[in-house]
């Protein structure tokens, strides 16, 4: 494991068993996009609008980068079988404790994993869902293995940052110099050329991108109120038809198709 993986896993195993310790128990908790200031909520509240209509009971889900479960819960809800992975061991604890104080009496499967090298065998999911942790992994070798577990028809669904807007990417520099971000999560930062790879091999890709703004809201938010500073991201975001310039986006691709996608993913060929 790299450095900056050991750090990372470091930082959450310690976060998580600090809130594991507090009070011997775990309160009930928000989950997803409920947590996020609201002028940053639509694209979370759009990504569980899609997990609600796109998954259902029968799947079988794999969460990559489920950290302490903030948006495993959405996926919990549709009654499929939720499998959440993350690389902290006392994340995932934390996010079984929480799912359960929320009331899901069958809770969820956790399994430790690095993203980059999955413990599943070929074709072993319906679902591969993820929101936020696209960055945490070296993206030929995550691509690679999101198409080897997915089974042929497969479906992705993801929530992200993307990395195109200069003053965003100053400010996630800001927070590596103050040691809160590890360098390679700079730089593995999904850009429209990631969007584009993770897209291949399925028959159709929907691509969403929000906040544009983002950055002006803590102001707006100030001067209107909250409620009013989300009305005015996404209307300035509608305006501008928002892409490159955005903060965040929602890539949904249907239908992957398997002959030769993970072969050619090997050989760098897609």
């Amino acid at each position: 494991m790299d450095k900056d993986k050991l750090l990372e896993l470091g930082r959450y195993d310690a976060r998580a068993q600090s809130q594991l310790s507090a009070s011997g128990h775990v309160p009930t908790v928000e989950f997803g996009s409920s947590t996020m200031p609201h002028y940053l909520r639509t694209p979370y509240i759009f990504y569980e609008k899609c997990v609600s209509e796109l998954i259902g009971a029968q799947d079988q889900v794999l969460e990559l980068g489920a950290g302490s479960g903030l948006h495993t819960w959405a996926l919990v809800q549709t009654g499929a079988r939720v499998t959440a992975t993350d690389i902290s061991p006392n994340a995932l604890k934390l996010l079984e404790q929480r799912i359960v104080n929320a009331g899901e009496e069958k809770g969820v499967r956790t399994q430790v994993a690095d993203m980059e090298s999955l413990p599943f065998v070929d074709d072993s999911f319906d679902v591969v869902a993820c929101a936020g942790s696209l960055s945490y992994g070296e993206p030929a070798l995550v691509d690679v293995e999101i198409k080897r577990v997915l089974r042929p028809g497969g479906l992705l669904i993801c929530v992200d940052t993307l990395d195109h807007n200069p003053i965003y990417r100053l400010n996630r520099w800001l927070h590596y110099l103050r040691g809160e971000r590890t360098k390679s999560t700079l730089q593995r930062m999904p850009d429209l050329a990631r969007i584009e790879a993770l897209s291949n091999g399925f028959t159709s890709v929907d691509v969403h991108y929000f906040g544009a703004l983002s950055f002006a809201m803590p102001v707006v938010t100030c001067l209107c109120g909250p409620k009013r500073a989300q009305t005015v991201s996404d209307f300035l975001d509608r305006l501008i038809s928002v892409t490159r310039s955005a903060f965040k986006f929602v890539l949904v691709a249907k239908g992957l198709t398997k002959v030769n996608t993970t072969n050619n993913l090997r050989k760098g060929l897609i």
